[in-house]
């Protein structure tokens, strides 16, 4: 059993795919980084200097000027400006891998419009490959039939 997780373990699509997902999620930090730390607050800067990681509802009746402090107290809140960031940062990753798709699909080479005409058959009476324009085959000299 150990040799053929091995084996599956070793395929080239494994292993290809184990290193998307470590390169995705590298990717995915750097991006949730451009989100919170540049994007969102120059988004907010014109909003009045609104931090959307602080946007939230209190549901348990306390006041809390910060999340910091709501969560701190264990209060339930709706955390809408968390979701806000979270649904930026997906939009960007799904623009940035559409667009990496687009630009892999481009450099692939068109596939090939039909398949080629065969340049040979099989002989009919000793099953050697032979040219299709051949009357007669090479290797057992039969006539062959148009």
């Amino acid at each position: 059993m150990f040799k053929e997780f091995k084996e599956f373990a070793m395929k080239g699509n494994v292993m290809d795919l184990a290193v998307g997902v470590i390169i995705g999620a590298a990717f995915g930090k750097i991006v949730t980084s451009l989100i919170n730390d540049v994007i969102m607050p120059l988004v907010g800067l014109p909003l009045g200097k609104v931090d959307f990681s602080n946007l939230f509802l209190n549901l348990s009746g306390g006041a809390y000027p910060t999340l910091a402090e709501a969560r701190k107290a264990g209060a339930a809140t709706l955390n809408y400006g968390l979701f806000i960031n979270t649904l930026i940062d997906f939009l960007i990753i799904a623009l940035v891998i559409f667009l990496m798709v687009k630009w892999v699909n481009k450099l692939r080479k068109p596939a090939p419009a039909g398949s080629a005409a065969p340049t040979t058959k099989e002989c009919p009476y000793c099953f050697t490959m032979i040219p299709i324009k051949a009357v007669r085959c090479p290797a057992c000299t039969s006539q062959l039939n148009s």
